[in-house]
């Protein structure tokens, strides 16, 4: 059994169970939370996986588990796997409990969960403890009708340059995994009046079992590309599993400026004067 110790939160998601699932087969500890009980979570188990019941719109549940996993070996990868497109619908037009619930759940106790568990990182060895979130769209468009998706995704990609800033004997860095087939996209496929075309798209993207989808193994590649790249190149950027050369020597290229791969506001030099 390797030394390193991987904690993914909601590791019963379909990313985070094929990454575990990936590690374990590799002897690495890893251990996670989950909402609700399935035939992942028995699997994960028996591969040796240490699993905790966790409810992110709970803020006793989140606690409870920051101080279990907390109490297991120092922790080397951090993977925040959770995400839920709910509630959709134009923003006037959705319960705004529900709004705030999907900013919790898709933010605010993901971060919760990332404040509760930097202590016990691991600082011993060479290697800096690297911390992975996931992007959604709307970095470069208004994604109508998943105002409260899109705009803890927003804040993610922000949060994760301000921690990685702030907090450096640590790499923090997002992914946007792209179309993957994964249960995330059933809340739309039940909305099909409130999710406007984006529900036309996504079927047109699931059918035939997902094959116009961005292929899962690619993604547990790209997360684990980012995971074990040095801070310098990865720290505090979003990254697109589906765009980016991640797989060849020419992301080097993105070392150049500490804005690529970062939020910025376009058009800054609109009105430069000669």
């Amino acid at each position: 059994m390797s030394n390193f110790h991987k904690i993914i939160i909601s590791i019963s998601s379909d990313i985070g169970f094929y990454l575990a699932k990936d590690w374990l087969s590799n002897g690495i500890r890893v251990s996670g939370t989950y909402r609700t009980r399935t035939n992942h979570c028995d699997e994960l188990e028996q591969l040796g996986a240490k699993l905790i019941k966790c409810d992110l719109s709970n803020v006793k549940s989140i606690d409870d588990s920051i101080c279990k996993l907390n109490k297991l070996q120092k922790w080397d990868n951090l993977v925040i796997a959770t995400g839920s497109q709910e509630p959709i619908g134009r923003f006037i037009d959705c319960n705004i409990d529900s709004w705030s619930n999907s900013i919790n759940v898709n933010f605010i106790s993901q971060i919760r969960f990332i404040h509760g568990l930097l202590p016990n990182r691991n600082l011993k060895d060479s290697s800096s403890p690297s911390v992975l979130l996931f992007a959604g769209g709307g970095t470069n468009s208004a994604t109508t009708d998943y105002s409260a998706y899109t705009i803890s995704k927003i804040a993610s990609i922000k949060m994760v340059e301000l921690l990685d800033a702030e907090i450096t004997d640590t790499s923090f860095s997002i992914l946007g995994p792209g179309w993957v087939k994964t249960k995330i996209h059933d809340s739309t496929l039940q909305s099909p009046e409130s999710a406007g075309s984006n529900y036309f798209k996504t079927v047109e993207m699931l059918e035939k079992n997902g094959e116009k989808c961005y292929p899962m193994e690619k993604v547990i590649e790209c997360c684990n590309w980012i995971l074990s790249s040095p801070r310098e190149l990865v720290g505090g950027r979003n990254f697109s599993s589906v765009f980016d050369p991640w797989e060849s020597d020419e992301i080097e290229k993105i070392r150049k400026d500490q804005n690529n791969f970062k939020l910025r506001r376009f058009g800054n030099d609109l009105f430069k004067k000669n």
